[in-house]
């Protein structure tokens, strides 16, 4: 499973769902497993046919029932095309391997790319997850940092692992479309966007800036090269993390809802950004 022949593997039809290559695939699900072997779970047509597209090189193989094949034939011959080792299984076998499979699933090097390097080349929007713990949340903040146009993602202190089976299914492919990586504690990212040029701006409910793309002044500041940091769901940031901020932005509420999730904070942040931006 770790090695990286070329082609498809039309020799051996997949059938038995106590094969060992079944179950090495398989225990991909714990975090453990993706530890050891460097590999994790892409699950599903839309994340896989990303993966292959976007990071073909990390891609070492391709699970895909008959009746998955004939339906996304497009992912079958990309597949092909790079190079990538198509397997063919039965929909016990690929539902052996994940539940979440759909009949296609592939197996990626969890290789990636550092702070510094993700951070390099003049990044103008980034977003900054800072001990994020849920991987619905981390992967939908992932989606939305792809769709504002975000140059990176990253995960500080102790947020969720990036290879968790639901990160990498909410983030529906962009995972494969812009970096995400991992830093370090929230200190030592801010440290690094600042060193970047970024201005860091962190949500919160009282902060100083209200979010308002129409004000001059908030509009200027967003036009900058910015760096958001998102805090936990339960609790947000605290008070000396906030304080590593440049500015802390509240967006405002006008009916009668407590607050906003993180997704859907982050959503409206990050597309401030990419409107004052352009």
């Amino acid at each position: 499973m770790t090695e990286r022949p070329v082609g498809r593997d039309s020799s051996a039809f997949l059938a038995n769902v106590r094969a060992e290559r079944v179950k090495r695939v398989a225990a991909l699900a714990g975090r453990s497993a993706r530890s050891r072997a460097g590999l994790f779970l892409v699950e599903g047509p839309q994340g896989v046919r990303e993966a292959v597209r976007f990071a073909s090189s990390r891609v070492r193989d391709l699970y895909i029932t008959p009746d998955a094949a004939a339906r996304y034939r497009s992912i079958v011959t990309s597949a092909e095309e790079a190079g990538v080792y198509v397997h063919f299984g039965s929909d016990e076998v690929l539902a052996a391997m994940s539940g979440d499979a759909q009949g296609v699933l592939a197996v990626v090097s969890t290789e990636g790319v550092s702070l510094d390097s993700a951070l390099a080349g003049a990044p103008r929007l980034v977003a900054v997850l800072a001990d994020v713990r849920d991987p619905g949340n981390a992967g939908t903040v992932i989606r939305a940092a792809d769709a504002a146009g975000a140059d990176c993602v990253v995960l500080a202190g102790e947020s969720v692992d990036l290879t968790n089976p639901k990160v990498v299914r909410s983030t529906a492919g962009s995972l494969f479309h812009l970096p995400v990586v991992r830093g370090g504690t929230l200190a030592e990212v801010v440290s690094s966007v600042g060193a970047a040029g970024l201005t860091v701006l962190a949500t919160d409910g009282t902060g100083d800036v209200e979010l308002n793309p129409a004000d001059p002044a908030c509009g200027a500041l967003l036009a900058e090269p910015t760096a958001w940091v998102f805090g936990n769901e339960a609790h947000g940031l605290s008070p000396e993390e906030a304080a590593l901020a440049d500015h802390t932005v509240r967006i405002p509420i006008h009916g009668a809802a407590e607050s906003l999730n993180l997704a859907t904070a982050a959503a409206v942040c990050l597309y401030a950004s990419a409107w004052a931006q352009r």
